[in-house]
């Protein structure tokens, strides 16, 4: 057996870890690009001890999933400045752009040099500038993964920009930053991690340490996502998601994924649409599709244990099968409102695109069984119809 596992160096968990970032800021630089999401005011205490601890602030906002462009220009802001130090405060899309504008404020060139499928994929060669993320919603664990996730509109798909140096310098995961996400968001993050977490598990991939990750994330999120969406100040829910998210992007980033992400990917390039609400709908579909597929070809396959595992975890049931697992996840998206994806604009005729952009996707090669064409689309009409 051999594996390998990479990660941030240094990860703070808990309560109140947020506070303790501008004290360790200051050993990593004197001018710090802060970068959030909407509200200005979710940075402002950050901003201010920062400044009390004489490092000097350059404030930017990424209001929506991050696009080339948006990367540019934080990019071309933090050059202007003199930023030294990079923080990203806020969701996935916050944590994504600092991680793509650290790397490129030290290395040469551009960003399509370093961009994969409609890049040159160049490796990163330069450490990028220090970089911390402190996550405010308990999802896509992207703050412990090694790739940033761009929209480029010109070419309508996610890509990634992708480097081990890339990994954040320090991760404050503190739940109490949660405690004020709104239900819409927090269904969508929560059942983007349970996503990466099931993804990682079944994935080809997949290895012990993986595996225990996700077993643990499994569990707080089997017991915990439901009453997060539906009684959001309650600080132990809160802090269990907050661990599965954690969780989930640990294992992913060494795991990989699956179908779901390898349809998610282009999906969110063609339309707009949170990331999370399209893995949730696809999730319950993609599970089937693949047991179906697995029974059919490769019955002795471990991933049909493995489904069988996520069942009796997230239905706290010792005789629970891989169907009642899927039962699961539908009834907790319908409770959580997922809509079907007719509802982001998308129709039948754009199913064909999909497939072959989903085919190409680097997630779809974790898949723990290959789908066929046909089944891909099969599973898209599914989401578009039910």
């Amino acid at each position: 057996m051999r594996f390998e596992f990479t990660t941030a160096a240094k990860i703070l968990f808990g309560p109140g870890t947020a506070r303790e970032v501008p004290a360790l800021a200051r050993s990593m630089g004197r001018r710090a690009l802060v970068i959030g999401g909407r509200s200005a005011e979710r940075t402002s205490g950050l901003i201010r001890g920062l400044q009390e601890q004489a490092v000097e602030t350059v404030a930017f906002s990424v209001s929506r999933e991050p696009t080339t462009e948006i990367v540019l220009e934080g990019l071309a802001l933090a050059r202007a400045q003199g930023c030294d130090l990079v923080i990203g405060m806020g969701g996935g899309s916050v944590i994504d752009a600092g991680k793509a504008i650290a790397a490129l404020m030290t290395n040469p060139g551009g960003l399509f040099d370093y961009l994969e499928v409609i890049g040159r994929a160049q490796a990163v060669t330069v450490p990028p500038a220090p970089y911390i993320a402190i996550p405010t919603t308990a999802g896509t664990g992207t703050e412990v993964t090694r790739n940033a996730v761009i929209i480029s509109p010109e070419h309508k798909v996610k890509v990634s920009m992708r480097s081990d140096m890339m990994l954040p310098r320090l991760v404050a995961a503190d739940p109490d930053l949660t405690l004020s996400v709104p239900p819409d968001i927090t269904a969508c993050t929560g059942l983007d991690a349970l996503t990466q977490l099931i993804e990682a598990f079944v994935s080809i991939r997949a290895n012990p340490l993986t595996d225990a990750l996700c077993r643990e994330g499994l569990a707080r999120a089997g017991r915990s996502l439901k009453t997060a969406y539906t009684k959001g100040d309650d600080t132990s829910t809160r802090e269990d998601m907050m661990l599965a998210s954690l969780f989930s992007g640990l294992a992913l980033a060494n795991a990989g994924l699956g179908a779901v992400h390898g349809f998610a990917a282009p999906l969110g390039g063609m339309f707009d649409a949170p990331h999370g609400a399209i893995c949730a709908r696809l999730l319950p579909i993609v599970m089937e599709a693949n047991i179906t597929a697995l029974a059919r070809r490769s019955p002795d396959s471990p991933a049909l244990a493995r489904y069988a595992e996520i069942a009796r975890i997230l239905t706290n049931d010792p005789g629970a099968d891989a169907r009642q697992g899927i039962a699961w996840v539908e009834e907790t998206c319908a409770a959580m409102r997922i809509p079907s994806l007719d509802t982001i604009g998308m129709r039948r005729e754009d199913i064909p695109v999909l497939v072959e952009k989903a085919g190409r996707a680097s997630s779809m090669k974790g898949n723990p069984v290959e789908l066929a064409k046909e089944e891909l689309a099969a599973i898209i009409d599914k989401a578009l119809s039910e």
